[in-house]
């Protein structure tokens, strides 16, 4: 496997699937605002959405692909189609049960991220914002059952390098959103129709993202159905691989959703943070979930083969690789918060208050982009040697640092340190992977990264230098457009740290375009 050129087709996909987001997003924040509404409708969706990406990124990346992948390659494909089948069958039978149980108890359940809307009252109607988060939840939560199934069919594409389907669908729910939200905004419908039927949206998309994977692995000739589901001995090992590793890979997904938690509390910061988290969502799912998905297949493999020194080396490339693009977007969303969001949301609902809190957000989570992504990267040096319980062990010490830490300074500094203390735990989280990674011989840091880190960094202090100067400048310029010069000014002050970014890491040889030509040239 290429991991460059598979990154860049899972990313590129992933790219555009994240653009509509923040198409998806302007729209939400137009209409929707930060408010109790707001409020209601993110909280519903969090529920199911978190379980989803735990599911999607975590239990199935950690246990069922290293699996899968083994059984593909010592049994062959009749045996691989057997095993992909009885998971199948576990997990709808799983998941269901969870899905109802939710269903049933709703309005008790949402209370564990939601225990705040119940203070909030939406005046203009007198509807709590609780229920109306209920409804929409009890809506929304059919979605985890259909993309859990999806992680599933996904994890056999990805197996067999089919990256392509499996990166793409996440397009849908954007397509499905954004035709909603054009249609029902546009149209003067209020807040609370809007939100009904966007969680309607999200259910059936749902729906079409798994009735397309499955088309894509019968089009691979992978024969997959339901039968009835028993505990074989491939699907005990895949539990008891999968719930630590829905723990470990979820570990981002358990503290913003601590955060969220607490953050109900106070009106309106449960849409500050949301709106901070999908922004620098953007290059953590482009960088950090596609190099993830490539890079498990591709240590399984190795390690398979006996190729140790194999794993260490893409071990490190995408270590580097994740450095040189997610330092620099990092120090970008700590030195023009408020001219991102600015430029981005601010029209409608979404007023200038919003801007400078949802900025102040946007700037702590930043600190922790890095580890974020590196999150993503150290994880499948574990999962691909079947070692799910480390990796569980730590997410569990960064939680409770998350939720100590985002108590105390939610009290004494205010929202905001609800962003900061996820940051703190993710790093606090990487660190301990790298150094049991480390010990372990598993990972040894060569020349070229130790090396090309610092100038990367160097590169990106550069780039911030700058985009202090010029953001400024051009938000002075266009502060009286309307939407198409805030986008044309936020293109050219993307374009100008990019290009300032660029030069700079040539000039301090953080990267070499040798090693990309032998990247897609050989398998790393």
């Amino acid at each position: 496997m290429r991991l460059i050129k598979s990154t860049a087709i899972i990313g590129s996909l992933t790219l555009v699937s994240r653009l509509l987001g923040l198409v998806r997003d302007m729209l939400i924040a137009k209409f929707l605002g930060a408010g109790v509404i707001s409020d209601a409708f993110f909280t519903a969706f969090k529920l199911p959405n978190v379980f989803r990406k735990m599911f999607a990124e975590g239990a199935f990346n950690a246990a069922f692909i290293p699996l899968y992948a083994r059984k593909l390659e010592e049994e062959g494909q009749h045996s691989a189609d057997a095993f992909a089948k009885e998971s199948v069958s576990a997990l709808l039978v799983v998941v269901a049960f969870l899905v109802i149980v939710f269903e049933l108890t709703m309005p008790w359940s949402l209370s564990i991220i939601g225990f705040g809307l119940d203070k909030a009252v939406d005046h203009s109607s007198g509807i709590s914002p609780y229920y109306l988060a209920v409804v929409y939840a009890q809506i929304t939560m059919p979605y985890l059952l259909f993309m859990s199934l999806t992680a599933l069919y996904s994890g056999i594409l990805n197996t067999r390098n089919h990256f392509a389907l499996a990166a793409a669908v996440p397009i849908v729910l954007n397509l499905f959103m954004i035709s909603t939200l054009f249609i029902l905004g546009f149209s003067g419908y209020n807040q609370k129709i809007i939100g009904y039927f966007l969680t309607i949206a999200i259910t059936l998309s749902g729906f079409v993202q798994m009735s397309l994977v499955v088309w894509g692995c019968r089009k691979a000739g992978v024969k997959i159905g339901l039968k009835r589901p028993r505990i074989t001995p491939g699907v005990k090992r895949l539990f008891f691989l999968g719930v630590p590793g829905l723990l470990s890979a979820g570990i981002t997904q358990i503290n913003l959703l601590v955060s969220h938690a607490i953050a109900t509390m106070e009106k309106g910061a449960a849409s500050w943070l949301t709106y901070a988290d999908r922004l620098y969502q953007l290059p953590l799912g482009i960088i950090g979930i596609a190099m993830g998905v490539v890079l498990l297949p591709s240590l399984t493999r190795r390690l398979r083969s006996g190729d140790e020194r194999g794993a260490k080396v893409s071990l490190n490339r995408a270590v580097e690789i994740a450095a040189f693009f997610t330092i620099p977007a990092a120090f970008a969303l700590a030195t023009i918060p408020y001219f991102l969001i600015d430029a981005l949301f601010e029209r409608g609902a979404f007023t200038a208050f919003t801007t400078s809190q949802v900025s102040i957000a946007l700037e702590m989570f930043a600190y922790g982009l890095p580890a974020f992504v590196l999150l993503k990267v150290l994880t499948p040096a574990f999962f691909a040697r079947e070692n799910t319980k480390t990796p569980m062990v730590f997410a569990a010490i960064s939680a409770l640092i998350n939720v100590t830490f985002g108590l105390y300074l939610f009290i004494n500094i205010g929202f905001h340190g609800l962003a900061l203390a996820t940051s703190i735990a993710g790093w606090v989280n990487v660190l301990a992977l790298i150094l049991v990674l480390i010990r372990n011989k598993h990972f040894t840091p060569d020349h070229r990264l130790l090396t090309r880190v610092p100038r990367i960094i160097m590169a990106s202090v550069s780039m911030s230098l700058v985009l202090q100067v010029v953001a400024p400048f051009v938000e002075l310029q266009a502060s009286y457009g309307g939407l198409i010069s805030d986008l044309l000014s936020l293109m050219l002050v993307c374009f100008i740290g990019l290009l300032v970014y660029s030069l700079s890491a040539a000039l301090l040889r953080a990267f070499d375009l040798s090693d990309i030509r032998d990247a897609l040239k050989r398998s790393t």
